[in-house]
């Protein structure tokens, strides 16, 4: 990687040398009731320069010669505005606001009108902190529109919005948390900004309450939070848009299928200082697995108060509930090998009497933000999270034999988390000379609480009569239910068997991006220094400084490379079964290179990367007991990245991506397992998305797209070896569709070849036996939905 790093100080240096004096045009567009005006062209008359305003109706033009230009604003059903501005070689001349003669919610018609779609966002969420693009950032990050979403018909983390990121998967075992794995390790769960990630949750967030979603490659200590080196993943949900307007959706499906959605946004106040928006779910469906079944609902009220014209106040409740047949009642089992074809598809191990699982899932986020000039800006949030799990799993208590007999087990899984975080940091840009610096700088806090009661067990079965070729799903045994009444940090004596996660964690973050000649090459230089303390049944006090130092380098307006190197340091919480004793910290390291472009006008982008991280006490699945981990000495996962989303041509919007993951253990305690891949790696992924829509004839709106997933050389969860390797996954899926001004129907397929598809490992009791996840033969989703 040196070599790289030192052939990239070269070529900004050519970069430096090669570029004439010029000048940049910055400024905002809004609307006439003073609104941002976001997705609005703005351009140099007579010339082919131009750029999309952000949300926040920034843009900003690079490099032009001095001289005096005409700047012009445009979108689809707008009259156009323009101003006269004169260039300066060596300075930026902020231009006065663009006022639209459009209101807000004009504005939001003609884009509508126009059908515009954003499966390239340029700008990351005000929650990464970052005020530079996306092109101009050293590091990758890939962002999930909600259109890319909706047009998907995701529901939930759990359903294929991975397919959208190089290198990214999903793994098994879970209901209601996703467990992501990205650059050869699970990655934390981000909401707004902040580690939400609890040992088993939150509840994943239901896409109706999702703006978008942000992967980050690689330690990112601009969050300020603990991150993981290879990355985290960070949903943003809805705010209030000061636009009144509304949306309701209502999906069938297969499996019974029946889910509603209802999106609320305006104003409280006539002078538009309290805003709202609502959006509430529920939904109901069954599996194509005996017995199972997953009923949710969320509410999720937002209110925005604007104290003046720089300072807003945000109040955020999320409420989410699930309830579901057992957890873990959807693997399959067998000696003979993974997707056994004498196990029925339709195989569970659960039975119909058995009591259900339930998920009640409460957050609140509160959020300061103060403009306090136009170059600085302070935020403080505060997040207060609680996490209830009342249910039992099922697992073989007495593994499948030759035949197929075994003997279910049910296992108390209950759990009471508690997150309470907080931050503060502020935004900033200054000038020294001819450099520009955007600071960032702040602090974060965190207190994390887990109690989990997962010990207790009763058999199902009187003996090991359950057979997985003929399965007969009553219950033989005397099942009573558990007791859950009792919280869980509460339960005492002989059929109590708590385990319990205290955290807390202090860290303090400053970062200088200096931005040279004309902001052509920008230099980050950052640090964060961490403070924790972990009791699992004995206390563990952690500090660390991890630095931070990018490159950036702009090889013309539309074209930048880039180097980094950061480090990463996340207070663990759990127990390490192997070794018997509290998890240490995670400590890591990411060297990386990369090379990213946006073509034919910023319609879309492709974005190159290669990397390298070592990751030391790496957690992963204890292959001697399913329900406990342990820890690696060292990993190393290097790998090559290719993403490219955007607009082609034309009515045709893409994703498409690749990713080659080469992961190993290069030191464990336990000798025997260095050099073996590291378990849930995937050594090859691509993935691609077609959406073709008409626009200009008798059928305008109609449109049709279609899907492909593959992996190749997949490891198992679960187990150190490649002896038994996953076959090669390859998925299909599609969808046509209809979108108007005011309503839409769309008509998704799911694995259109009914292919068999599982994710799963291997647990060795003296003998190996087998067990996997299937997914759903081919499926449908029928969704309308109407805007108001």
């Amino acid at each position: 990687m040196k070599y790289y790093l030192s052939a990239l100080f070269l070529l900004c240096t050519l970069v430096a040398a090669a570029q004439e004096k010029t000048g940049t045009i910055k400024g905002k567009v809004r609307t006439a009731d003073g609104q941002p005006a976001g997705f609005v062209t703005v351009g140099i008359a007579g010339t082919k320069i131009g750029a999309i305003t952000t949300e926040s109706g920034a843009y900003q033009l690079d490099r032009l010669k001095p001289g005096t230009y005409t700047v012009r604003t445009s979108a689809v059903g707008l009259l156009t505005q323009e101003k006269t501005v004169t260039v300066i070689a060596g300075q930026i001349v902020t231009v006065e606001d663009i006022k639209l003669e459009e209101s807000a919610s004009k504005l939001k018609e003609v884009v509508i009108e126009g059908q515009k779609t954003n499966y390239k966002p340029s700008e990351v969420s005000n929650t990464l902190r970052l005020k530079t693009s996306l092109l101009e950032t050293p590091q990758n990050i890939q962002v999930i529109s909600g259109k890319l979403i909706a047009d998907q018909q995701i529901t939930d983390m759990l359903e294929g919005v991975t397919r959208n990121v190089s290198g990214a998967t999903r793994g098994e075992h879970w209901d209601n948390y996703a467990r992501i794995y990205m650059r050869g390790s699970n990655i934390p769960a981000f909401r707004n900004g902040m580690n939400v990630t609890m040992p088993f949750g939150p509840m994943t967030e239901d896409m109706s309450m999702v703006e978008r979603i942000e992967f980050v490659k690689g330690p990112a200590g601009f969050m300020m939070a603990n991150g993981e080196p290879g990355g985290f993943y960070n949903v943003v949900t809805k705010k209030p848009t000061g636009i009144t307007k509304g949306e309701v959706g209502v999906t069938f499906g297969s499996y019974d299928l029946y889910r509603a959605t209802l999106d609320l946004d305006g104003k409280l106040s006539k002078d538009g200082k309290l805003l709202y928006r609502l959006n509430l779910m529920g939904q109901s469906k069954n599996s194509f697995q005996q017995i199972d079944y997953n009923e949710r609902y969320s509410v999720v009220p937002v209110l925005t108060y604007k104290l003046d014209d720089r300072t807003s106040l945000t109040a955020e409740y999320t409420f989410q509930y699930s309830k579901v047949q057992m957890i873990g009642a959807n693997y399959q089992f067998s000696r003979k090998g993974y997707a056994d074809p004498d196990v029925p598809r339709s195989f569970t191990t659960t039975a119909p009497t058995l009591p259900p699982s339930k998920t009640n899932d409460h957050s609140l986020l509160l959020n300061l933000h103060h403009q306090i000039n136009d170059d600085w800006s302070v935020t403080a949030q505060l997040m207060y999270e609680n996490y209830k799990l009342r249910g039992s799993s099922v697992w073989p208590g007495v593994q499948p034999d030759s035949a197929g007999y075994m003997r279910r087990a049910m296992t108390i899984w209950d759990v009471d988390a508690v997150n309470r975080l907080g931050q503060i940091y502020v935004n900033g840009e200054a000038h020294t000379g001819s450099v520009t610096h955007r600071l960032l700088g702040g602090i974060d806090v965190g207190e994390k609480n887990n109690y989990s009661d997962y010990g207790q067990f009763k058999y199902i079965d009187a003996a090991s009569t359950f057979n997985i070729y003929n399965p007969q799903y009553a219950a033989t045994a005397d099942i009573t239910p558990f007791d859950h009444s009792v919280p869980v940090s509460q339960r005492t004596g002989p059929n109590a068997s708590v385990f319990t996660t205290l955290q807390s964690y202090k860290g303090i973050y400053v970062q200088d991006e200096l931005r040279f000649l004309q902001d052509r090459i920008r230099l980050t230089l950052a640090g964060r220094y961490t403070y924790s303390k972990d009791n699992d049944g004995s206390e563990v006090e952690s500090k660390k400084f991890t630095p931070r130092v990018g490159l950036s380098a702009s090889l013309d307006r539309n074209t930048s490379v880039y180097a980094l190197y950061d480090q990463a340091f996340v207070p663990t919480a759990g127990y390490d079964s192997a070794k018997s004793r509290s998890f240490v910290p995670v400590t890591g390291d990411n060297v990386e290179v990369g090379l990213k472009r946006d073509w034919f006008g910023g319609r879309w982008n492709s974005t190159l990367s290669a990397y390298r991280i070592y990751r030391n006490n790496t957690v992963t699945g204890d292959p001697n007991n399913i329900n406990w981990s342990t820890q690696l000495g060292q990993t190393r996962t290097q790998g090559i990245e290719l993403d490219i989303r955007g607009r082609i041509v034309k009515g045709l919007d893409v994703t498409l991506n690749y990713a080659y993951t080469d992961s190993k253990i290069t030191d464990d305690t336990n000798k025997g397992n260095i050099g073996q891949a590291t378990p849930g790696t995937v050594r090859n992924i691509a993935n691609g998305w077609l959406s073709y829509r008409l626009e200009e004839t008798k059928l305008k709106g109609l449109g049709i797209a279609i899907g492909a997933q593959y992996q190749g050389g997949r490891f198992a969860w679960y187990s150190f070896t490649g002896e038994t390797p996953l076959e090669d996954y390859f998925r299909m899926d599609g969808s046509i569709s209809y979108q108007g001004s005011r309503y839409s129907v769309s008509l998704n397929v799911n694995n259109l070849l009914s292919k068999y598809l599982y994710s799963g490992s291997i647990l060795n009791d003296g003998a190996p036996y087998y067990f996997w996840i299937p997914e759903a033969p081919r499926n449908f989703r029928l969704n309308v939905a109407y805007r108001f």
